[in-house]
Parts: C-alpha cells; structure tokens; sequence
C-alpha cells in the first residue's frame, strides 16, 4: 500500500495512507518555512513528540477542524482537555496505542519539554506503524545507544532524524543515529528554520543509509 509522507518543514510531517492521515507536530504558525497553513492540513490524527511551541503548534485548531484524534503523552493530554479537545489518546514510553491505522509507540528522547512554563511531561520519540510501513520520528533528541535497541524491536523503514545541533545532535552525531537505526530512509529535520539551528546539511552522511533532504511541502511516496 502507497503512503505519502509530506514534509511540512521543521521537524512536521503529514503521513498519509489515503485513509488515514496523521499530522506530527504540526508546527505551522510562526515557521518562517512552512509551506502550508493550519487550514491546509486535512488529517485524522496528531501525533506529538513533546510540548515545545515549535512542536506543539497548531494542534489545537488542527485537531477541532478535523475532529481528529490527538496521540501525546500523558501531561500534554491533560493540557489539551483543559482545552475542550476530546479526542485523545494519552500513552508513554513502553507500550503501542493500537489504532485504526496500526499503531503509535512512544519510545524515549533526551531533551526537555514545556509550553508557556508548564511541564508537558517527558519528551519522546515516536514509532507510528501504518499502511504496513514503520516509521520512527525521534522528536528532538541527543545521540543515545538504545536507538539500536528501537531499530531492533520495531525495525523502521523510514527514520526522521534532528540534524541542526545546539538543541539537538549536529548532522555529525546524527548520521551515528542513522546508521544505530539502519532505515531505508533517513530524513534530517529540525535544522535550518532559525539562525541558531543553521548547519551544513551535506555533513549528514550516514553510511548504508539512504538520505533524503526534504524540503518543506515536498512529498516522498513509499510502496
């Protein structure tokens, strides 16, 4: 079954499966990258890494105009109902949310996460199973052995990897991920939206690996 990945620039993406569709971190707003706007985006699910604005976004009015599902860990749930949003599904690390689509694991992510000074909990990566494709987005992150450990389990086709140093691994330390995670396709993120994460993306070089440098509103199909 085809599934169409569109990248919506920093560290978003919209995977879709033709019946199915989920937004992550759908940071639109404020991104001097993004191609497209909240109203553009048409899906059945958010999934989010963690509770930065640049990650949070606009979850809010996505989700109430598409009644869609939003997918987080459990402080972030709690924010959302504070809300009005009502279709939510909280998790953590070490266990699937099985869904319509397959399903959603949270897996860990060394990094911090906050909204407007309120703790949203601890930050992840996500593993998110649809349209028999295994996708690892692993939020923002430093290098970290057990991402070994994660490509072990879960066995990802395709893995989406933060690349823009200072907040998260360089593309140095990130092709060392790339290559624990061994995907068939690597796709940098979270670099190059603001001066402070501006890197050379050509040092993003993992060996065995396939990389594809996206640009905002471009898309890649998978068979």
């Amino acid at each position: 079954m085809t599934l169409t990945i569109t990248y919506l620039g920093h560290s978003g993406f919209l995977i879709d499966s033709g019946r199915h569709a989920i937004a992550v971190d759908p940071f639109l707003s404020g991104n001097p990258v993004a191609k497209h706007k909240p109203d553009d985006i048409r899906c059945t699910a958010i999934a989010l890494t963690h509770g930065h604005s640049d990650h949070l976004g606009d979850t809010i009015p996505i989700a109430r105009r598409n009644q869609a599902t939003v997918y987080s860990v459990w402080e972030i749930y709690e924010y959302l109902t504070e809300k009005g949003l009502t279709k939510l599904e909280p998790g953590n690390p070490g266990g699937k949310i099985k869904t319509d689509f397959g399903f959603i694991a949270f897996v860990q992510a060394f990094h911090s996460s906050s909204y407007e000074g309120r703790y949203m909990g601890n930050p992840c990566g996500l593993i998110i199973h649809i349209a028999g494709h295994t996708i690892y987005h692993c939020g923002d992150t430093g290098l970290f052995s057990d991402m070994k450990l994660i490509a072990e389990i879960y066995k990802p086709d395709v893995a989406m990897i933060p690349c823009g140093d200072r907040f998260t691994m360089g593309p140095e330390l990130a092709s060392m991920a790339a290559e624990f995670i061994r995907p068939r396709v690597a796709i940098p993120i979270h670099f190059n939206t603001f001066p402070p994460i501006t890197v050379d993306i050509a040092q993003f070089r993992p060996r065995g690996v396939e990389v594809k440098v996206m640009k905002p509103g471009e898309s890649l199909a998978l068979d």
